[in-house]
């Protein structure tokens, strides 16, 4: 197979994007507009002078990319994801701009995986780790087929929304994904080169984006580049035949550290989709951690997780997933004394 034709849409993805953001840093430094905000204030540790519209060039270069390429076939599916991503693309500006409430949000997330679902992106089967495929069609199977789809999309959706706090974390977390995704999709049990085109075209707009997201950031992702990165990762890992547990292996950290958060809320009766600083990256922050060295453990931890993602069958990615839960909450332990020790004294 011609590697040129993942190449291609990685460079045009990236050239697109990357003509974007630079004329969209550029126009907000000229102009001097602010990232202002009660929303930036508790979600965000960047309060002045970085646009959050770092989605439109990511979104807009994977559409051209995919648009573009004369060796992908543009199917109705395809057609209807490209049609979700500029959704989100105006909701994400919306929600920049407004901050709109997290019922509306989870209104238009849930809306958007309906969407994905009756389109026909559904779950064939999934497979049992000790062996064995339970199919998802025809009556209980077809009601289970929708629950699964719209929690996966909307649980990633989030995961990587809620990570995007600092610089390079959630675009490097995504680029990850896309390069795993990319590698599964061409192995020769799943064989689906289109599935490794449209990651390649993902994975290109992500680098692009990263080359000004890395610390000092002089862009951000925004509602719409995150909410789109983690929109897109779920797509792909329902199309490259149902390898959902690769993708939720490469994205634990971030998965892990919602889920925690939402039992933190639950625990203080605070709404789950409220805005606070109780990810892990914030508390690392709170410890002394730069940005920098935030974004390289959550790089670290994510592409050794990833190797061996790649490198294990279901019941090894059972035991990688249950290990990275037990260390994940070691590390929160550990961050919560740390962070009592350092407030007595």
């Amino acid at each position: 197979m011609e590697s040129n034709i993942f190449l291609t849409p990685f460079l045009l993805a990236f050239s697109v994007a990357f003509f974007l953001l630079l004329t969209l840093v550029r126009f907000f430094q000229n102009y001097q507009f602010a990232s202002t905000g009660k929303r930036i204030s508790l979600r965000h540790i960047h309060n002045v002078g970085i646009s959050r519209f770092g989605g439109v060039a990511i979104i807009l270069s994977f559409a051209a990319a995919l648009l573009l390429d004369k060796k992908l076939v543009i199917s109705s599916q395809l057609l209807g994801v490209l049609f979700a991503s500029v959704v989100i693309l105006i909701f994400g500006i919306l929600d920049d701009l407004w901050q709109l409430s997290w019922k509306k949000q989870l209104f238009f997330q849930t809306g958007v995986a309906l969407f994905v679902f009756l389109i026909g992106i559904k779950l064939e089967y999934v497979t049992n780790p000790l062996g064995g495929i339970f199919f998802l069609d025809g009556g209980f199977g077809s009601v289970l087929n929708l629950i699964l789809v719209v929690s996966w999309i909307l649980l990633i959706i989030n995961a990587m929304n809620w990570v995007d706090g600092v610089d390079g974390v959630s675009g490097g977390i995504s680029a990850i994904g896309a390069l795993a995704i990319f590698f599964v999709s061409l192995r020769p049990e799943v064989n689906q080169p289109p599935v490794a085109i449209i990651a390649a075209a993902l994975l290109g707009s992500i680098f692009a984006f990263l080359v000004f997201n890395f610390n000092p950031a002089k862009i951000l992702a925004g509602t719409s580049g995150s909410v789109f990165m983690g929109f897109i990762l779920a797509i792909l890992a329902l199309f490259a035949g149902a390898k959902i547990a690769t993708t939720l292996l490469v994205l634990a950290v971030p998965i892990i550290d919602a889920l925690w958060v939402i039992k933190r809320r639950f625990s203080s009766r605070a709404s789950v989709f409220r805005a606070d600083r109780r990810h892990l990256h914030y508390r690392l922050l709170e410890l002394g951690w730069s940005q920098r060295k935030i974004c390289l453990f959550y790089l670290l931890i994510t592409s050794l997780i990833a190797i061996m993602a790649l490198n294990t069958r279901a019941v090894g990615k059972a035991i990688i997933f249950f290990t990275v839960i037990v260390s994940m909450l070691f590390v929160y332990i550990f961050v919560d004394k740390k962070g009592q020790s350092n407030s007595n004294q």
